[in-house]
């Protein structure tokens, strides 16, 4: 899944203050005993923060958290269509072990599940796993919708092409093989599954995230 810029927040630290990079805001708080910082999805958020008590933001007690957005929750007006397939991979390390599922969104049965792989990454999963979901429903069901939070998978996919950097060693020959595998499928198949990017800002995780955040 792609990473969404964040902002942090260090109230004790080196240098106090909002900084836009993970890189910035280590260097105030590494090493530095008692560092207080937390991240924010927006600079607005990062700011008032700054200016509060961070035991409004951190710890048990903390009193001004923002709610996790869940798509149930909304007028079906504004919800995903829940008719459709959500696809998601998840990977321990860069590359490490690789799997990846495709979860019904009405119901949240899991429909498939892939792995674990070895020597793998995040984006081939996600585009393993769109792959996976187009090939078992171009007939069976050839409308339903697939979403994805990977705009890279997504990419990849219009392409009918994996832009991997990853290099094939002993361990993950066999994801090399799907990948040829679902490259020829792309070339080979055409399909009207719609595919949509998932909006995780506003509908919370997808359903088929795997939790491990």
């Amino acid at each position: 899944m792609s990473k969404k810029q964040k902002y942090y927040t260090v109230w004790e630290g080196v240098n106090p203050g909002v900084y836009n990079s993970w890189k910035e805001c280590e260097k105030q708080i590494k090493g530095y005993e008692g560092a207080k910082f937390k991240s924010f999805e927006t600079i607005k958020e990062a700011q008032d923060a700054f200016m509060s008590s961070c035991w409004e933001y951190i710890g048990k007690n903390a009193v001004n958290t923002k709610p996790t957005p869940n798509y149930r929750n909304l007028p079906s007006s504004e919800q995903p269509k829940l008719n459709s397939i959500a696809v998601d991979a998840a990977c321990s390390g860069n590359p490490g072990k690789m799997e990846y599922r495709g979860v019904d969104v009405n119901t949240g049965i899991e429909i498939f599940r892939q792995g674990p792989f070895e020597n793998g990454t995040n984006n081939i999963g996600e585009f393993l796993a769109i792959v996976h979901a187009l090939a078992l429903f171009n007939k069976t069901n050839p409308h339903i919708p697939v979403y994805t939070d990977s705009k890279t998978a997504l990419a990849w996919v219009k392409a009918k092409k994996s832009k991997t950097k990853l290099g094939m060693d002993e361990q993950n020959q066999y994801i090399f093989q799907l990948i040829e595998r679902a490259e020829k499928w792309l070339r080979e198949n055409k399909f009207n599954n719609p595919l949509i990017k998932w909006e995780t800002e506003k509908w919370g995780e997808i359903p088929a995230d795997f939790g491990r955040k």
